[in-house]
């Protein structure tokens, strides 16, 4: 083979062998800030949850309610006992209620809209609200706490609850439906 034919053919394999493997580099370097980046997301959340557990833990201190905190962070208290069957996904709800914020401000009620009518565990309603209905009977009146990602999350409803709002729940189930 001629000098002018080697070089040529030499220098093409070293550009395409010194791509490959610039590509890969730059893929790992991607991988790896995605990977930190979730991870500094994941913790960021961490904190907004812990932070919004104490807000609370000092609302239930500060009105003396005892109160029972599930799995998934809904804390919640049967207030008065009914003698209906037990609520089921899949049943519809038809519940009274009043919808404040942590300060106490009533936002929306039963008594403005009328009664709130909803099937259990499809949607539709805060995911708090859904799981707060599991842990009633027929006849029941309960208080839910719902920290901000079981309710509205970032942005609140874009009316009267505000981005990253904990609201409270006081309802009556007043009927299930098959």
């Amino acid at each position: 083979m001629s000098y002018r034919l080697i070089v040529p053919i030499f220098l093409f394999a070293f550009v395409i062998l010194g791509c490959k493997s610039n590509y890969h580099e730059k893929r790992i370097n991607s991988q790896m800030q995605k990977r930190q980046y979730d991870e500094n997301l994941i913790i960021a959340n961490r904190g907004l949850i812990s932070r919004d557990s104490s807000k609370i833990v000092g609302i239930l201190r500060a009105r003396g309610w005892d109160m029972n905190v599930s799995e998934t962070g809904l804390w919640y208290q049967v207030l008065d006992k009914g003698d209906g069957p037990k609520a089921q996904e899949g049943q519809v709800a038809e519940l009274e209620y009043k919808l404040r914020l942590i300060n106490n401000k009533l936002v929306y009620s039963s008594d403005s809209t009328g009664p709130l009518r909803f099937r259990i565990s499809k949607g539709g309603v805060e995911r708090g609200l859904e799981e707060g209905m599991l842990y009633l009977s027929e006849g029941d009146s309960a208080r839910f706490i719902l920290p901000p990602y079981m309710a509205h999350h970032l942005l609140g409803d874009q009316n009267k609850i505000p981005p990253r709002a904990i609201i409270i729940y006081e309802v009556r189930l007043n009927s299930l439906l098959n």
